[in-house]
């Protein structure tokens, strides 16, 4: 669920905080977008390698970068699908669920990091913490 970052003396994260988790959850589609799905794990990844010391942007690139790990090895068995004949049935739909359950979380986590909440994506394989 989306908490309000934890306060200490303030009850926001710096700035270059938010826009780095915003980043790291749009990176993702943006990515996928431009290379047929295939470095939609980039972004979120660099994010985490830059902002390994903050928090809020750490958690925000971990969850994004794990989310897209799993849609990244369903996108994969939906390619492998469409090679048969009878997986072409299963495959479409899949992938069309997919793309758009994967932009929703994605748009979903930028509007809650925009607004300095953080944001758990409902399906991850947990790689990144």
């Amino acid at each position: 669920m989306s908490q309000p970052y934890p306060s200490h003396s303030a009850s926001r994260p710096p700035e270059s905080s938010r826009i780095a988790a915003i980043l790291a959850h749009l990176s993702a589609p943006i990515a996928a977008v431009l290379s047929a799905g295939l470095l939609s794990l980039l972004g979120p990844l660099l994010v985490w390698l830059v902002k390994k010391d903050d928090p809020f942007a750490r958690r925000a690139a971990a969850g994004a970068f794990n989310f897209n790990l799993l849609f990244w090895a369903l996108f994969l068995l939906s390619w492998l699908l469409i090679i048969t004949v009878v997986g072409i049935i299963v495959a479409v739909p899949l992938m069309l669920v997919l793309f758009v359950v994967s932009a929703w979380c994605h748009i979903k986590g930028a509007v809650r990091a925009s607004n300095n909440q953080t944001y758990d994506y409902p399906f991850q394989l947990r790689v990144l913490s």
